[in-house]
């Protein structure tokens, strides 16, 4: 559609990151007191130091201003500066490249990365153990996950922070409720299970916020460890494993990775979730079958015995389902038709139940971003995007873009539709009556604002 397909492998364009609490060296010469986290690690003291100031009096000259909403961002020749404060005192600043941000809505990026990760770090570590525990876990946490952070391949599904939704027939699902039950059922210690085929969630017992998070970690952090390994051939089973009469291919990616080591650790990822009063810790299951994946969440420390048991016992029957879902991967497939180069490419995003949905993606992982549009185009979307956040209400907007390409963004109802169309000599007319057939055919109306 566009200019060819534009598949970028992408460096690191993040400069520094810090968090600091200025209540926590209010005197001087205990400026360091401030500093909770700073990337990287080994810069010297001093420059910490400076920087941190720096931005503690950007923000309280911002006050002056308006007190309740202090300074976003900051824009210098060199790079930009964004602030946050997830709680109260607490500041998170990134600074990245100026040249490598091309778009605003990389604060919402920012902000939407790090607010409730981080919220529950600053909760459970200062209930715990104070500064020091506090100081620790963000170490510990920010050191790996800044890591998938790769600035320069976010867009507009990174901004959404959206959930890919698998489709299935009517029979398969009722075949995957009946399933959970029984597992439930039978081992009392799992408390919510979720299933994904490949990046697509299928189904989950989980919240919604919840869910958001756990399928973020898992589609830029767990998945793409995993599948380096098996693509070179490694920690793949090479025959089925057998489990009473029943044959399965079913492995854990989480916890143990040879049930038959006499020697496997049996430690799985905690998570913590929602519940009535705050949070609850529980532990994460990670279990798959060719590219079905299975998320089961205990409750309390898992033992060699019970993961054998989950084994024989959700091994066999993930392996059958897997089956009936690579199948239906197949019908949609067919279903879609041919692939052709349509006139239009859309992202359409919906607020209540998170559902994302994108034809001008062909892969989007944390490193890489391959689209079939121009990335001139992939900037107005964010451009338009955040003209939708500054209004509550439903609205349209249209641009005729230098290449001649037109594009639509409208929001309706909490939903989102981006739409970009290559009709150079169609006019504004033209153009609203093709997106509306689009709506009609795709989105049943939903977006008519007429």
């Amino acid at each position: 559609m566009a200019s060819g397909m534009q598949e970028k492998q992408y460096t690191p364009s993040l400069l520094s990151f810090f968090i600091y609490n200025p209540t926590f060296g209010p005197r001087e010469g205990e400026e360091e007191k401030k500093i909770l986290f700073y990337h990287p690690s080994d810069v010297e003291k001093n420059e910490k130091i400076r920087n941190v100031g720096l931005c503690e009096a950007i923000v309280q000259f911002t006050r002056t201003f308006c007190p309740t909403k202090p300074a976003k961002s900051l824009h210098t020749q060199k790079n930009r500066q964004f602030f946050f404060e997830p709680e109260e005192n607490f500041w998170m600043v990134m600074v990245s490249c100026k040249l490598m941000c091309t778009s605003p809505s990389q604060y919402l990026v920012f902000v939407q990365s790090f607010h409730v990760l981080t919220m529950l770090i600053f909760l459970i570590a200062m209930q715990a153990g104070g500064v020091e525990l506090l100081m620790q876990k963000l170490e510990k946490f920010f050191y790996r996950y800044l890591q998938t952070l790769h600035l320069q391949s976010c867009d507009l599904l990174d901004v959404f922070g959206g959930i890919s939704f698998f489709p299935l027939d009517k029979m398969t699902y009722l075949k995957i409720q009946s399933f959970v039950n029984r597992v439930e059922e039978s081992l009392s210690l799992i408390k919510y299970t979720a299933f994904l085929y490949n990046d697509q969630l299928i189904w989950s017992g989980l919240e919604q916020d919840d869910m958001r998070i756990l399928y973020k970690y898992l589609t830029t952090s767990l998945f793409p460890r995993h599948s380096e390994p098996e693509l070179a051939g490694r920690d793949s089973p090479m025959r089925p494993e057998v489990a009473g009469n029943l044959l399965h291919y079913g492995r854990f990616l989480t916890g143990p990775a040879n049930l038959k080591d006499p020697e496997a650790k049996f430690r799985f990822p905690k998570i913590f979730v929602s519940a009535e009063d705050g949070y609850e810790e529980l532990h994460l299951i990670v279990y798959k079958v060719h590219s079905l994946l299975c998320f089961l969440i205990a409750s309390v420390e898992l033992t060699r015995e019970f993961c054998e048991q989950l084994d024989s016992l959700v091994g066999p029957q993930l392996t059958l389902l897997a089956s009936d879902i690579c199948e239906q991967f197949t019908i949609n497939r067919r279903i879609s038709g041919p692939e052709k180069e349509p006139q239009f490419k859309f992202i359409y995003f919906n607020h209540m139940n998170l559902a994302e949905k994108s034809t001008i993606h062909m892969r989007k992982t944390a490193s890489v971003c391959l689209t079939s549009v121009h990335p001139d185009l992939m900037k107005i979307l964010g451009d338009i995007n955040c003209d939708f956040a500054r209004v509550d209400e439903d609205e349209e907007i249209i641009v005729k873009a230098m290449t001649d390409y037109w594009v639509v963004g409208k929001k309706s109802d909490q939903r989102e539709l981006y739409v970009i169309l290559n009709q150079k000599n169609a006019n504004l007319i033209e153009v609203n009556e093709e997106v509306k057939r689009l709506c009609a055919t795709q989105f049943n109306n939903i977006f008519f604002l007429d």
